[in-house]
């Protein structure tokens, strides 16, 4: 069978990206409380939380662990603006510490949504943890917490990050090739 994909240039390969995990683990583990909520903002950071989680425990953390779907890109490489909440979290957050985990902070919509949520349901603490932040995107007053990565504004693929459901299983970040 031939492979038909574009070409993808490596911006950060996996071993780079597995040193950085675990640095922000052992950052993480030294401030938060060992039982903090992870919630796991699906489908982009799934591979980037599962690699946390288990550098947190390795760490001495014990999280628990949720998941919520937001979504402001559906198939198109441009956020809609609007935020949509398609899976929500089952756990109760109030009083809790709790942790976002997403993919990219670009325009920031996505992961001030998230914050927000998660203080008006009565959260005690909302911390952030990005693997990447393009920060020249942000159009909302937002920062996080923890990033794994700077990143200039690139359309990247790789390490759960996709292009219309495509390229999440490559175990690096990368930029697909153009022409």
């Amino acid at each position: 069978m031939k492979n038909d994909f574009p070409e993808i240039d490596v911006v950060f390969d996996a071993d780079t990206i597995a040193d950085r995990i675990e640095t922000l683990a052992t950052e993480i583990a030294d401030k938060l409380p060992d039982d903090v909520l992870i919630v796991v903002v699906l489908k982009g950071s799934f591979v980037f939380a599962a690699d946390l989680l288990r550098g947190l425990d390795r760490a001495g953390m014990r999280p628990r662990v949720d998941f919520i779907t937001l979504s402001s890109y559906g198939t198109r490489t441009e956020s809609s603006g609007t935020v949509e909440l398609t899976r929500d979290i089952s756990e109760d957050v109030r009083g809790r510490s709790v942790m976002i985990v997403d993919d990219i902070l670009d325009s920031g919509r996505t992961l001030a949504f998230a914050t927000d949520l998660m203080t008006a349901r009565g959260a005690e603490s909302v911390h952030t943890c990005v693997l990447l932040d393009k920060h020249e995107k942000r159009e909302v007053s937002i920062e996080a917490d923890y990033i794994g990565f700077p990143v200039d504004d690139l359309f990247v693929v790789g390490y759960g990050i996709d292009m219309a459901h495509l390229f999440r299983s490559l175990p690096f970040i990368g930029v697909v090739r153009q022409g």
